[in-house]
Parts: C-alpha cells; structure tokens; sequence
C-alpha cells in the first residue's frame, strides 16, 4: 500500500465509471478500464475524446497534451487486464451479488498491495470487505456526477480498513483536485444520507397530489436556491438507483423518512427510470437526453381559472424586516402601499427601512433615483389597521404566533371593505386556523414570501379548503404582477419548501449528534455533493435554531411521525440560548458586531 497509485483499473464504463477514468486520465495516471460489454468500452473511448476535444477547442490543453490522455486510457473485457493495477476502482450495478462477484474475482488476480475501493453510495463496505481475503484493503470511493465537476469525493472506511489505504486514496482524491471528506461505513454515508430522504419526501409530496411536479422542483430551486429541484434531480440520478439507496438506508435506520416512496417502486418496475429511460417523473425528448418536452401532466400556460378581483392598493401589517421587504415590492410594481405598526413611529421606521433599501438600488444602478422616490410617494405609514379600510388586498407579516395572527385578522374583517383579500405571510402555521377568526373566510389565504423578500423570486400561494376560487386566482395574479414566482400548495405544516427543508437539516443534526461525521464535512459535503449554496450547519445559524426548533415541533405534531421529532441536540443548543448568528453562538460561534 506504499506504492505509489499510478495505474488504475476502473471496472465499470456506465457513467460513473467513465467520468472516473476521464479525471484519472487527465491527471496522469495510467487507466485500465473494464467492462463486459464492448459497446460500454466504446462509448467511455468515445466520451474521452469529446470531452477531451472540447478541452483543446477552449484552449484547456493542447492537442498533445489531448493525445497523452487518450493514449492513458485503455479498455478490456477480462478483470485479468487489472493484474498490474494499484487501484481498483469498481462502479458495477449496486447490487451485492453483482460487487461481490467482482470483489472475490479480484482476489487471485491483483496483488496483495494493491488497493480495492468501491464505487457504492448505498452498500455497505464493511460487507463487501468482509467477502475479500484481504478485507484490509478494501474501502469505498464514493465519487458524484458528474465527476469531472463535482469537488466532493467520500472516503469511506470499515472497521478492517487499514489506515495506510484510506492515506493513500485521500492523497490521491487531493492530487485529482477533488476534496476528500472521511466518513465511516453506513448507508447513504453524508451526502447521500441526507439527500436521498428529502428526494424521497419529494416523491412522497408529489404521489399524494399535493402539488404539481413542477411546482415542488420550482418551490426548491427558488426557496433554498438549489442547483435543480428534488424530482428532476431524481431522474438525473435514476428513479431505480434512488429506490437501491432508499432500501439500504431503511433497512439499517428504520426510518419512516427512509422507506422509499410506493411511486419510486411504480416507476422503476415500468421501466421509468429517468432521464436514461427518457421517462421519469418527467418526459424528455430521447432516451439519455436532459430536454424536458410537454406530457400528459405539463400544465397548459393558458389554463383557465376563476375570474379574480382587482387589486389596486395593499395593505402590509407589521414592521419588521418581512413587512418592510413585501411593501417595498408591492410599490415597485406600482401599488399603492398603507404600511401599519402598532405605532406611527414604528410605521415611520419601517418605511425608513425601505428608503435605505431603495438608496442602495440606486447606488447599485438598479433603479433611478426618480423610480426611488416614486416608489417611496407609494407608501403610506400609519399606526392603525384603521388605515385598511379602501385596500383591496390586506397582507399581514407580524409576528408568528397564532393567536396573535388571529386577533389581528379579527380586526381586519372589521375594518376591511366586504371584497378585500386578506393575506398570511405564516410560514408554518395552518391558514385556516387563522381564517376562521373572521366571517369571510373565503377571502382568506396564504401567501408566504421568503426572506429577503425583495431578493427572492418565490411565493408560496396556501389555499385552504374555505378559499374561493377568485381570491386564488386574484392572489395567482397579483403575484405575477409584482414579479414574483407562485406556487400553489394546500393548508398543511411546512407548506413546500419547509415541509421538505427541515427534516433534511433535523437529519444533519442528527449525524452530528450520533458522531458520525464533523459540521464542517457534513457542511463541505452538502456544497460540494449535492451543489447546494450554504450547508445545512451554516443555514441553521442563519435561519435562527428557535425559530428552526419551532417549524421543526410543527412538522412533528402535524405528521406525528418520529423521524420528524426534532434532534435533541438542537433543543439544548436553543434551551442554552445558542440560536444562531443573531445570538453570537449556534452551531459554531461568531464574532460579535
């Protein structure tokens, strides 16, 4: 195991096991690539050469340089070919009859220093180990699509991996221009672990009609700004590969969030496999192809709906950073605004709040100064809901609890004309609890921004089973005018985006609780593996863990399943009084402004 990893065998030339050999090639080391079918073999020569092709043709490397790479990689049809290899890498089907076939082959062919690494993201290594006469040398490699990419690379161990292995393939991901993360033997391992349950919350989201396809896969990449949203990302990775990974993290946690989706077993025995297939969750134009073309399920741009209500002026209640953010929004797009707070001084506030914002626009080049001080003419403070009485739509944003949602909207159907729509900004709370504290409660529905609300697209429409058609549609209508994205959801905890946002950090919390990997790689591994802007730790103490705590009790009491109940890690910190950056302390510590 002290010998340097120069050759490779990579055995396996699907995807994984071709984009693999294109990283090793690159960086100089000699890759033997094996795979029983023959046209495998020619299509990871020929994706080598395109990838390699459009290398030079962007003046990454010279055409010698292109050349030595191609001359790096050879492919075979026999494991003997894997006699002289250093490393092996295999990325076969994820089945264990299928690795250990491979694994108990390899024994008498490589030799006894050599290194075995297994490609799974689902399997247990200690298992495929085990079946090795040298169980020492066995560990697993667990790489992302696409590799040439994708940073993160696990490095994952058993209990019989020798130290001197994982040294050498962790050294080796460092000079691919990989990060290695170590991480122990257990399904899913970081990365996968918690992607694989929200992926499998998705479908379970989307199999139960309570929103569209392309509402879900929108409400994620505009809410969390994720690179793709959770079913798309399915039939990128192949609704059947989805379904092995399920499997294999549910029989060890025995986690309800873990026991793959009915619709992920439909899809996968029809054949639907995803974009390989040409048919997932989605339709695309050919088999292999990420071009999504119109079906059955696509939602017609035209689509009729219920005639809305006009809306010409609004009315935001609440001073904070939220109301401040919806006023400033709805006056852009050129409502007229009544901001009110329980106070003149504290509407004055909120509105001064907005100017700042509108003067960094300014300062920016996003907007005129003549567009800033329109905008500002649009917005009216006042102290008292009394202020409501002409607005066409009312939207409150105070604090969220409850019952202080439903004293206000109490007075709001005292003060507001017969016709107004009333509006909840509630992330977590039932909409139409709150509506019932009024006489119109077919006026009343959910319309829940996400901070900043001035930056980010996305508006979650919570219709309940008391709201008229023409409020939805007024509402749909409304947000398209302010330039915002809508999507619609019923009346049940977390909405879209928190219902799927939060088990996935309650889960990161978990792994750390129990040990089994540190903040920073569980963080490294969300941003490199999975593309996602900030880590599930960094998010946490963003968000604030009281007001995480508080979505994740909601979720809990609304599902009452125990995979929601949130991590007791997290109760202490909050009980601590460790909520996050605004505290100074949360998951990490920061230095105080």
């Amino acid at each position: 195991m002290d010998t340097p990893l120069s050759t490779i065998a990579v055995i396996g030339l699907g995807t994984m096991g071709t984009g693999i050999a294109d990283v090793l090639a690159r960086a100089g080391r000699e890759v033997i690539g094996v795979d029983i079918s023959e046209a495998a073999a020619t299509r990871a020569v020929a994706a080598l050469e395109a990838s390699t092709a459009r290398a030079v043709a962007r003046e990454r490397i010279t055409e010698e340089e292109r050349q030595d790479v191609l001359a790096r990689f050879r492919t075979f049809s026999d494991l003997q070919a894997a006699a002289d290899a250093d490393l092996v890498i295999e990325v076969v089907p994820e089945s264990y009859e299928a690795k250990q076939e491979v694994f108990r082959a390899l024994d008498s062919i490589v030799r006894p220093d050599a290194i075995i690494a297994t490609g799974t993201n689902a399997l247990s290594v200690t298992r495929l180990a085990a079946d090795s006469a040298h169980p020492e040398r066995v560990l697993g490699l667990h790489f992302f699509t696409p590799v040439q990419a994708m940073k993160l690379v696990e490095v994952v161990s058993s209990v019989l991996t020798a130290p001197q292995a994982v040294e050498a393939v962790t050294t080796l991901a460092h000079e691919l221009g990989k990060d290695p993360v170590a991480v122990g033997d257990r399904p899913g391992f970081v990365a996968d672990g918690l992607l694989f349950g929200y992926l499998n919350q998705a479908a379970a989201m989307y199999e139960a009609k309570y929103a569209s396809r392309e509402d879900i896969d929108a409400a994620m990449k505009l809410g969390c700004g994720l690179p793709m949203g959770p079913l798309a990302l399915l039939d990128l990775v192949g609704v059947d590969t989805a379904r092995t990974v399920l499997e294999a993290m549910y029989s060890e946690s025995h986690d309800r969030l873990h026991a793959p989706a009915p619709i992920l077993k439909q899809l996968s025995e029809a054949g639907l496999t995803g974009r390989k297939a040409g048919r997932g969750f989605y339709t695309y134009d050919a088999p292999g192809s990420g071009t999504v073309v119109r079906d059955a399920l696509t939602p017609l741009e035209s689509a009729a709906t219920a005639e809305g209500r006009e809306v010409r002026s609004v009315g935001v209640a609440g001073s904070g950073t939220m109301a401040s953010g919806i006023a400033e929004v709805f006056a852009k797009a050129g409502y007229e605004v009544v901001l009110s707070a329980r106070s003149d001084e504290k509407a004055e506030t909120a509105k001064a709040r907005i100017a700042k914002s509108l003067a960094r626009s300014v300062d920016k080049g996003r907007m005129t100064a003549e567009a800033r001080d329109e905008t500002l003419a649009r917005i009216t403070p006042a102290g008292s809901l009394d202020a409501f009485a002409a607005v066409d739509l009312a939207l409150e944003a105070v604090a969220e609890d409850l019952e202080i949602k439903r004293q206000l909207f109490a007075t709001l159907d005292k003060v507001c004309k017969p016709g107004a729509v009333l509006a909840t900004t509630t992330s977590s709370l039932p909409v139409v609890a709150i509506a019932r504290a009024t006489s119109r409660p077919q006026d009343v529905i959910g319309m829940h921004f996400f901070n900043p609300a001035p930056a980010m697209k996305l508006v979650e429409i919570v219709r309940t089973v008391l709201t008229g058609d023409d409020v939805h549609a007024t509402v749909r209508e409304v947000t398209a005018k302010i330039k915002k994205h809508p999507v619609d959801c019923g009346d049940r905890a977390g909405f879209i985006v928190n219902a799927l946002l939060f088990p996935y950090l309650n889960n990161a919390i978990k792994m750390v609780q129990e040990h089994y990997a540190t903040l920073d790689d569980i963080d490294a591994a969300m941003k490199l593996g999975g593309g996602y802007p900030m880590g599930p730790f960094e998010l946490l103490d963003v968000v604030g863990l009281d007001v995480s705590l508080a979505i994740e009790q909601v979720l809990h009491r609304e599902f009452r399943d125990p995979g929601l109940a949130p991590a007791p890690l997290l109760e202490h910190l909050v009980a601590a009084g460790c909520l996050g950056r605004k505290t100074g302390r949360g998951f990490r510590e920061y230095a105080r402004r």
